[in-house]
């Protein structure tokens, strides 16, 4: 087993390990083996950054378009619907299309 870090991700890793033996199809990771992250820079890349999270559901089969994804930001920006999370979105528009 990786070690990841902490006790508690050790504890995590353990857990989606013991459960995923025994599973002869799995074709899935349960840890990425490299992840970057990326400090946002300016607006423009804080922009294309929010697109592109407001579209996964979309690329996942999982809405038509963002807005339609209920657990989505892109309903407080485009809808100014804040019933499932609030989202200062005032601070900016947003072009979906």
């Amino acid at each position: 087993m990786i070690k990841i870090g902490t006790d508690k991700s050790n504890k995590l890793e353990s857990i989606f390990v013991d459960e995923a033996k025994g599973i002869n199809d799995q074709d899935r990771k349960l840890w990425m083996k490299r992840f970057d992250d990326e400090v946002i820079r300016n607006e423009k890349m804080f922009w294309t950054k929010l697109k592109y999270i407001h579209y996964n559901p979309v690329k996942a089969g999982l809405a038509d378009k963002p807005e339609d994804y209920k657990y989505s930001s892109a309903r407080n920006y485009l809808l100014n619907d804040h019933s499932v999370i609030k989202v200062d979105s005032d601070y900016a528009g947003i072009e979906m299309a």
